[in-house]
């Protein structure tokens, strides 16, 4: 059992003296703590939310340097120690698994909550609102806030190319990347496109979408290949282009065999050498010719880590035989290329046959401008849904955050497969929410009303940081999109790119009802789980 202290065990435990409660104080004190924590958090990462966002410069144990301003990314690499904080980097992540956007609004989304909270909390001696109430009451206020944001969202389809376009462009104008959206947004609305049914989708796995990342070039060279693109380059040069490929894949050695324990063979003669050489050269070349009997012309095969998966003299029986060969295939990239070439993984040669193998219309190594060479497996002829999406960039920098905008802008489709419904983006359905629940709080009686008027207060965080970010006044803008949509204008956002308020649906800045949705319910469980807390408890 471990030894377990909290601060209440001293004084004779220090709950109870004559009846008396006598740590009072103490629950308030922890809850005061977790909400400074988390605030802190969430105010580290607010600089960096909307189109206009700044950016952040990460460096890790290694000295690597990353620059971003994706929420998750930010906060995963963030040095966080207290429990509560690491509450707020758990929340990103979630935000991130759900939507895939949205990461940094649901934590200045959880921030501003919080900070109601703690004016709620110091209102406790005179008001006597319990955190208890407080819960409850924020509980209401999301119930009502997923009511309103349905409503005020337009169904869309998925056979609707430019919308789709258009949530896309919207997820990247808010990346380092930004500028190549015209590249990027398209190329993520066609993967996804490739990989699902759309009449009968309802989710999408995004590892049926590969992202190899290649240096050298720039954005402008990132490309979409229907079929499959391995980073690895053909062992044999002397074949590099195979037409009508008939692919196989091995997960066995093509190496002379190795005893199963820590034995030494001892030859004592040139004979005995001899016979040795001459019985692992026929091991060898009755398995290449038992691999070209099945009509095999591309191998690809498996990386080993306990002895030389393709040795010089394989290589060479392969090559005489005009057999492609691409090694040190990842265990992981299996499945994936399995999927990809309609071929099955083969685990002894014994089980090498032709029903065994993929076929394809071109296999081939390109040259990348004298930045390297890829291999790419084309027009095969029973192909899975699966893609390849190959990532070019300067340096590693900017091949990494080309790498977060793609997976960004193939998460906002995905949210569009699972629930078919967009809203305007701009902040538009922050402060919508911030009005809408303030007239909703006073249907409400006692405590209830305050506490949903403080949660429907913070929602203004959104379209304030927007607007500070963009170097606009912050108080004047709240304060006309306040009267906008007091007056019905349901899509009134902020116009980052003109300096004031429009109608962001005309502006095309439109975002899935899922990410707001998921960024609004997950930051209120958040939110109210801190609020729960009263101890800490420590244990060694």
């Amino acid at each position: 059992m471990p030894e377990v202290r909290t601060a209440s065990n001293a004084s004779n435990m220090g709950r109870h003296k004559g009846g008396a409660y006598q740590d009072r104080d103490k629950p308030a004190q922890i809850r005061f703590s977790n909400i400074s924590a988390a605030k802190a958090v969430a105010d580290a990462v607010r600089t960096s939310l909307g189109p206009k966002g700044m950016d952040k410069m990460i460096q890790d144990e290694k000295g690597d340097v990353t620059i971003t301003n994706d929420g998750a990314t930010i906060l995963k690499q963030m040095q966080v120690l207290h429990p509560a904080a690491k509450m707020l980097v758990e929340l990103s992540k979630a935000q991130d698994i759900e939507a895939g956007d949205g990461t940094t609004s649901v934590v200045v989304i959880a921030g501003a909550l919080l900070d109601a909270c703690y004016r709620l909390l110091l209102m406790n001696q005179i008001f006597c609102i319990h955190p208890t109430i407080i819960s409850e009451s924020f509980q209401k206020a999301v119930e009502k806030g997923v009511e309103i944001l349905t409503a005020m969202s337009r169904p869309v389809q998925l056979s609707d190319r430019e919308t789709l376009l258009n949530s896309a462009t919207t997820s990247l104008c808010s990346k380092v990347v930004s500028q190549y959206s015209s590249l990027l947004a398209p190329m993520s609305v066609d993967a996804v496109m490739r990989v699902i049914d759309p009449a009968t989708a309802t989710g999408v796995d995004l590892q049926d979408i590969k992202i190899i990342k290649k240096l050298g070039g720039t954005i402008d060279d990132c490309e979409m290949v229907e079929g499959l693109v391995l980073n690895q380059r053909v062992a044999n040069s002397s074949v590099t282009r195979v037409e009508k490929a008939k692919i196989g894949l091995i997960q066995f050695c093509l190496s002379p065999p190795k005893t199963d324990m820590d034995n030494q063979i001892v030859v004592s003669d040139y004979a005995q050498m001899d016979r040795v050489l001459r019985e692992e050269r026929a091991y060898i070349l009755n398995m290449v010719k038992q691999i070209k009997k099945a009509g095999c012309n591309v191998l690809l095969i498996q990386k080993s880590i306990l002895r030389d998966a393709l040795s010089d003299l394989a290589l060479h029986f392969l090559n005489k035989m005009k057999i492609m060969v691409v090694k040190e295939i990842e265990r992981e990239d299996i499945e994936f290329i399995c999927k990809t070439l309609g071929t099955k993984p083969i685990a002894h040669i014994d089980h090498f046959t032709p029903e065994m193998l993929g076929t394809a219309e071109l296999a081939e190594e390109v040259s990348l401008d004298g930045s390297g060479k890829l291999v790419k497996i084309t027009g095969c002829a029973s192909p899975g849904k699966t893609v390849s999406i190959v990532v070019r960039g300067s340096n590693k920098l900017v091949i990494e955050e080309a790498e977060r905008s793609i997976h960004d802008a193939l998460c906002v489709i995905r949210c569009l497969v699972k629930k078919r419904a967009l809203i305007a983006g701009g902040g538009a359905p922050e402060i919508e929410l911030a009005v809408r629940l303030a007239e909703y709080s006073r249907t409400l009686g006692g405590m209830e009303a305050y506490c949903v008027r403080a949660y429907s207060d913070s929602l203004e965080v959104i379209p304030s940081t927007l607007a500070e970010n963009a170097g606009l006044n912050p108080i004047s803008t709240v304060t006309e999109l306040r009267n906008r949509h007091a007056q019905g204008d349901k899509m009134a956002g902020i116009n980052v790119r003109k300096g004031g308020i429009s109608n962001i649906l005309e502006e095309l800045v439109v975002q899935p009802l899922l990410v707001s949705i998921s960024a609004l319910t997950l930051a209120t469980e958040t939110v109210r789980s801190i609020l729960k807390i009263d101890d800490v408890v420590n244990t060694r």
